[in-house]
């Protein structure tokens, strides 16, 4: 069976999640995994989908032409044997939150903390609340400790960036659940 990646960006409004969900229903495509949000006035989705005969990306054929026909851009890529399975990662899941005044240079500094002690970010997510007067910039990250890394340690790291970049950092470990 061969797996795809869609991936479908426009400006937001409602019924586009629809539109997709029917348009692969009828071409008879497994919906593997998914993530869609709006980031900005954008609608972002992202698939990894599968079909029992179709082997590469032409059969699909015009199908999507009616999204892109109401301005959406859709791509597809097909992935290689494997890839659509999410890796077996070992380690500690846990959730970074971090709140401050909205300024650049937030997010740059955080990740490199993590890419040093080689923790792999499984979700990031950022938002603007507050007022146009007092904007709070918000990023939460889902991330993976590598085996023996301890939460302390990265606590320790990241209160020293809690103090350089003048924001709150928080770290709490998550508790998977199997469904």
């Amino acid at each position: 069976m061969s797996h795809f990646a869609l991936t479908i960006i426009g400006h937001d409004r409602p019924g586009i999640v629809a539109k997709v969900a029917e348009i692969l229903y009828r071409l008879g495509c497994n919906i593997a995994d998914s993530s869609s949000t709006i980031l900005g006035g954008q609608f972002a989705m992202i698939l990894i989908i599968s079909h029992p005969r179709f082997r590469d990306g032409a059969a699909f054929g015009q199908a999507f032409e009616d999204l892109e026909a109401e301005g959406l851009s859709v791509f597809l890529r097909q992935l290689r044997p494997g890839e659509e399975t999410a890796p077996k990662l070992e380690g500690e899941l846990c959730m970074i939150s971090v709140y401050g005044s909205d300024k650049p240079g937030i997010v740059y500094p955080v990740v490199k903390a993590l890419e040093e002690r080689r923790i792999n970010i499984t979700d990031l997510n950022t938002k603007l609340i507050g007022t146009a007067d007092q904007p709070i910039y918000v990023m939460v990250i889902e991330a993976l400790l590598p085996p023996g890394q301890e939460l302390t340690e990265l606590d320790a790291a990241l209160a020293q960036l809690k103090a350089a970049l003048q924001v709150d950092i928080s770290l709490r470990p998550i508790t998977p659940v199997e469904l």
